[in-house]
């Protein structure tokens, strides 16, 4: 608030009436010091002051006149501030009530309606490959779609569509696949739910395998047949975790149903249900421990238990151990992987697929280039799916190669396979060639 005070300018105007004053008596004295003046002389001076006083007296008061004035002024606007205040206030309120039933408005929108697109993400990857050796041939071996839809905070739903081999039908190469849709619950910070179809959390490639995150074209063979990736199932599992790096992984879900006759008989990949109109009379069980405490460094153990892989057929046991480390300290790469399948039954040991096992080793190192990064890398894979037998039949496979990303979600790769296959097969060596991305 802004107040004039009006004895501050009386003050004033009385100071320039007594400056007057000072002024005649001033002249007077001066007069004094010399010749005294006339009584008409005298008369004129002070006629001449009382003008003087007369004119100060008369802009004093029009002074005051004007403070009155203003200080209504000061009054009427302070009035008017406080008004507008209360309505700059009020507005706020409305606003922040407005912005909460928007809020409110946009976590209660059923999909199709106006803003749910806000919380609705798409991806995706695709490969297409070319392959020498004994299959020279050209193929695009995946295409996939992500659909991720968050409801609010807490909970989401995940989806992954997969066209394989880029046509699908009667008579047709490909296959159009559900890889993954399910539901996820932060329970907690630490604490995540899932249900529905999901990738079990085992290997190295089963959960994370676009095509810029690997090397070489096509994925290793140890976790192609012994894990065997890519590999769903649907069920329930839970996350927790811990502090430095430390998570636990525990699902219960379908499991297998491997063949019980013929040449597939009880090879794990031949198993795979996919979730279609699955066979659940026994239900498999899953558990990780895995630790990231360091950059760029991954360490898990998985388990597996499954009481019968036929689904009752010839009740065959089934135990999975995998363990992995994948490692990336600067330029520095290094993947290790081993995984092992005990069978319990006859059946499966008089074909020597009792034990089936494989492993791989794969250093790596990368360096930028113009226009992008490349990386090289060399791989030394073993697998054996009739280890229980006398007989030789693993499978050794050297690998080595370069991949180029002139965008880190664009990669180009080139391999070439030196296989040892088994007496009776013929060896694979080919070389490969790809092309693959992400969004």
């Amino acid at each position: 608030m802004i107040r004039i005070s009006n004895p501050t300018l009386k003050s004033v105007g009385i100071g320039a009436i007594a400056a007057a004053v000072v002024n005649v008596m001033t002249i007077q004295g001066a007069m004094a010091a010399s010749e005294p003046p006339s009584v008409e002389e005298m008369w004129a001076i002070i006629q001449t002051q009382q003008g003087q006083i007369q004119t100060l007296m008369n802009r004093l008061e029009a002074t005051d006149e004007k403070v009155e004035a203003t200080e209504q002024k000061v009054e009427e606007t302070d009035k008017k501030v406080e008004k507008t205040e209360q309505k700059v206030a009020e507005t706020e309120d409305k606003v922040e009530a407005a912005g909460e039933a928007i809020e409110e408005a946009r976590t209660q929108t059923a999909p199709g309606g106006d803003g749910w697109w806000q919380h609705t993400s798409l991806g995706g990857y695709g490969e297409l490959h070319y392959n020498g050796g004994d299959a020279q041939e050209i193929d695009f071996h995946r295409f996939v779609l992500y659909v991720d839809h968050e409801f609010n905070d807490r909970i989401r739903v995940k989806s992954e569509l997969e066209l394989e081999h880029s046509i699908s039908g009667d008579g047709k190469n490909g296959e159009v696949e559900l890889e993954q849709a399910f539901v996820e619950f932060d329970v907690t910070d630490n604490n995540t739910a899932r249900a529905g179809l999901f990738l079990l959390p085992v290997g190295i490639l089963n959960e994370t395998h676009e095509p810029p995150t690997f090397f070489g074209v096509e994925r290793n063979p140890v976790e192609k047949n012994i894990i065997p990736t890519t590999w769903w199932e649907g069920g329930a599992s839970w996350t927790a975790r811990f502090g430095s790096g430390f998570s636990v992984d525990l699902a219960a879900h379908s499991g297998l149903d491997v063949p019980d006759t013929g040449g597939n008989a009880y090879k794990i990949r031949n198993g795979r249900q996919k979730v279609s109109q699955a066979p659940a009379k026994d239900l498999a069980y899953t558990g990780r421990v895995k630790w990231t405490g360091v950059p760029g460094v991954e360490v898990a153990v998985t388990g597996q238990y499954q009481g019968d892989v036929t689904q009752g057929d010839t009740d065959v046991e089934a135990v999975l151990v995998e363990a992995h480390a994948d490692i990336r300290r600067g330029p520095f790469g290094l993947r290790a992987l081993y995984a092992r399948w005990d069978l319990n039954g006859s059946a499966p040991k008089m074909l020597g697929r009792d034990e089936q096992y494989g492993w791989y080793v794969e250093p790596s190192f990368r360096f930028d280039v113009p226009h992008g990064e490349a990386g090289v890398f060399a791989r030394y894979n073993e697998y054996d799916i009739e280890a229980g037998g006398n007989g030789e039949s693993k499978y050794q496979e050297a690998s080595f190669g370069i991949n180029y990303w002139p965008h880190p979600d664009v990669v180009l790769k080139f391999d070439y396979q030196v296989q040892d296959a088994p007496q009776g097969e013929s060896d694979d060596d080919r070389a490969n060639l790809g092309v693959g991305f992400q969004f």
